[in-house]
């Protein structure tokens, strides 16, 4: 048996993994009542309780939280922190366990891991795989194009499309400033800083994240089955990343995969102007966030690693 505390648990974030882990009879939640939330001596002392914390809190707040676990020293839980407030920071592994051979190795030896991104999930996982091929050069021109529900957004956005509907549609972060980049950037290879334009629909939750690429510009003008050779050789034997077919009538939406933790991507690519579309699909509060978070706690604790997975753990 083992203790789990979501520090931050009234979140989105936080009530996905709560929901996961309280299926889990593994491992055992702990909280602290609603009016000692704040108190410094209650968090500390509850950190020192248990095997693992989890930090679903605004990055300031997080970085206190991650300071007063180890000030715990020998006594100090494994972090697993699910803002963006360590993704680049030294001495954090990198959530996201099929990013690389090993990685989920790395995850489960460390005391401190960083739960990517939603965007970067799918950005990363279609673009790392055709760096380490020397299909992408480190220093090519990404642009990144992503749409995702709007409970990706926090409270304030939900609130705003449940009460006044909001938008149908809108693109954000124009000013090219989204912390999303500075993961994206270092975990997919690149040397190069990619342009990054999301937007919002007026939907609950689902993801799509799109890369295009003109193939003539890139190292020994490879063919979209190419691309595909790379990822689907990637990520064989992943069971919550598929690379998947074309779907016959050429479109894609948003929610198809939400209420799983799976990631599925697919090379859509035209031979004849030699240009070709990466796209990642994936529910932005499963692998995009609770579900990664419930994959890497598994991997931490030393339990069923499969478990992020609602389906695989239903079979």
């Amino acid at each position: 048996m083992t203790t789990v505390f979501i520090d931050g648990e009234s979140g989105t974030t936080g009530l996905g993994i709560r929901e996961r882990l309280g299926a889990m009879p593994q491992v055992t939640l702990k909280s602290l009542p609603s009016d000692r939330r704040r108190d410094p001596a209650a968090r500390r002392d509850i950190m020192a309780e248990v095997d693992l914390i989890v930090l679903c809190l605004p990055d300031d707040a997080a970085r206190e939280s991650a300071a007063m676990a180890a000030s715990l020293g020998n006594a100090a839980p494994k972090v697993l922190d699910a803002s963006t407030a360590h993704r680049v920071a030294p001495g954090w592994v990198y959530g996201f366990a099929e990013m690389l051979p090993g990685q989920s190795e790395r995850i489960a030896a460390a005391q401190h891991v960083a739960n990517p991104g939603c965007y970067p999930t799918g950005g990363i996982g279609l673009i790392r795989p055709l760096v380490d091929a020397g299909l992408i050069p480190t220093d090519y021109p990404i642009t990144i194009n992503a749409v995702s529900g709007y409970s990706g957004g926090g409270k304030a956005m939900i609130q705003a499309h449940e009460t006044t509907h909001g938008p149908a549609f809108e693109l954000y972060g124009l000013g090219l400033e989204h912390k999303h980049v500075p993961e994206t950037e270092l975990y997919s290879g690149l040397t190069r800083r990619p342009i990054f334009v999301p937007s919002v629909g007026h939907y609950l939750k689902g993801m799509l994240v799109s890369v295009p690429l003109h193939l003539d510009t890139l190292p020994g003008k490879p063919a979209g089955a190419d691309l595909l050779d790379v990822l689907k050789a990637r990520y064989a034997g992943c069971d919550l990343v598929r690379v998947v077919d074309v779907p016959a009538d050429g479109k894609l939406e948003p929610e198809a995969l939400n209420d799983t933790d799976r990631l599925e991507l697919t090379v859509h690519a035209n031979e004849k102007y030699r240009q070709a579309v990466l796209v990642a699909r994936l529910d932005n509060l499963g692998k995009g966030a609770s579900g990664a978070a419930v994959q890497n706690i598994a991997l931490m604790l030393g339990l069923h690693t499969g478990v992020g997975d609602r389906e695989l753990a239903d079979a």
